[in-house]
């Protein structure tokens, strides 16, 4: 089996704030060829990845179940009858105290969850797909979403949401989960591939660098907040309003980037909210007992 196998992208029509020029819907193999994120439901975007395919597609994959990655998938699916793998649907993959937090009834941030995707063939950790001209390894990279898929070509890999190479990803809990985010980072970072290719924007052709500077960007971030905290207490969007500059059409996401942050910190003792942790809890630096 070789892995040096045609990549070619299509580029999406959906640029935004949170998806940069849009969705890469990828293409690997040209006989046989496997597609990562058909992208939205969008006709004109699935025609132009039938005819840049030229050839038989054989797999869809995708990397999680958001809308403008997996959306288009049904309609790839009937014009081509390829199956379609992924972890599962959207709300799987969460460690067991995400899974806890929904049951509180804390809901996503309005990142566009496709809430009816469904994978035809369920794909865990460490599985291969192959054909003549590739072999494909589907690696677990929660983090930005529990079910978060990213796919090993050789020395390449496919990282969906996880790594961008133009922003960083959201971390929206009860999908998001901030101690999930660094272990898939240390994941690739272990691996040390060649080059990153995201969901969103160019290639990373220097990967290891851009693996540890968001690491350090989120140590960085919750430095920031043990400080704020240090000076009052606050809800997640009290310490996001205080700490971010950013447009206001971003606060939502930076909010629930805090809240991931929180969540992580009270599992460290280092900080506690009033009630339920939560979108709504206010949170504080806890009492240190004297001894």
């Amino acid at each position: 089996m070789s892995n040096a196998a045609k990549v070619r992208v299509v580029l999406a029509p959906n640029p935004s704030a949170m998806t940069g020029p849009g969705t890469n819907s990828f293409l690997i193999g040209q006989e046989e060829i496997a597609v990562i994120d058909p992208g939205a439901d969008d006709p004109a975007h699935i025609r132009a990845i039938l005819d840049t395919a030229e050839g038989r597609i054989s797999h869809i994959l995708v990397t999680l179940a958001h809308l403008d990655h997996s959306a288009g998938v049904a309609r790839l699916a009937e014009a081509t009858g390829a199956p379609v793998f992924a972890y599962g649907p959207a709300d799987s993959g969460r460690s067991p105290g995400m899974a806890r937090l929904a049951q509180t009834g804390l809901a996503g941030g309005g990142e566009g969850i496709d809430l009816a995707f469904r994978p035809d063939i369920p794909l865990r950790h460490g599985e291969v797909l192959q054909s003549a001209e590739w072999t494909i390894e589907a690696l677990h990279t929660p983090g930005h979403m529990g079910g978060h898929l990213s796919f090993r070509l050789g020395d390449a890999v496919f990282c969906g949401d996880l790594v961008m190479g133009w922003s960083t990803t959201l971390i929206s809990p009860p999908d998001g989960d901030l101690v999930d985010y660094f272990r898939s980072l240390d994941l690739l970072a272990g691996m040390a591939p060649r080059v990153l290719y995201p969901a969103h924007g160019d290639p990373v052709t220097d990967p290891l660098p851009r693996l540890a500077e968001l690491a350090a960007h989120r140590r960085h971030r919750t430095g920031q907040i043990l400080a704020a905290l240090d000076q009052a207490g606050g809800t997640a969007a009290d310490l996001a309003a205080r700490i971010y500059a950013v447009p206001q059409h971003l606060m939502p996401a930076a909010e629930r980037n805090v809240l991931a942050h929180l969540l992580a910190l009270a599992d460290l003792g280092a900080v506690a909210c009033d009630g339920p942790p939560g979108a709504r809890a206010r949170w504080h630096r806890p009492a240190v007992a004297e001894g």
